[in-house]
């Protein structure tokens, strides 16, 4: 089986859910959460915290430099993800789509390289 990250994007700047959706987003992504354990796909799940709270390390000559902010400069950051198990990518490809149902927002789906 191959592992794939599906990534979950937030868009900066976009207004926030209705207060009433959160928990119905909690929900179903609970559920969904679930149905990956129960079918043996689930590997690791997070959600997190704004791009704003990142911090970029990099090594320069030996010392290392600490940098507050994300990394990219760019309006759509992740916000959360899963690392499933899936026989291909086809199968990913559906479990994204219920993925991004549950969570109401796009998910993107990346192959992880073999390990070898």
């Amino acid at each position: 089986m191959a592992q794939y990250l599906l990534s979950v994007f937030m868009v900066e700047g976009a207004p926030a859910p209705d207060p009433e959706i959160i928990p119905v987003m909690q929900a179903q992504v609970g559920a969904f959460n679930q149905k990956l354990q129960d079918e043996g796909a689930w590997v690791f799940a997070g959600g997190l915290f704004p791009a704003e709270l990142a911090s970029v390390v990099r090594t320069d000559s030996g010392q290392r430099l600490v940098t507050d902010g994300p990394f990219s400069e760019a309006k759509e950051h992740i916000g959360g993800f899963w690392v499933i198990e899936a026989p291909d990518l086809d199968a990913a490809l559906a479990l994204a789509d219920e993925g991004s149902r549950a969570c109401m927002g796009p998910v993107e789906v990346r192959p992880f390289q073999p390990n070898e």
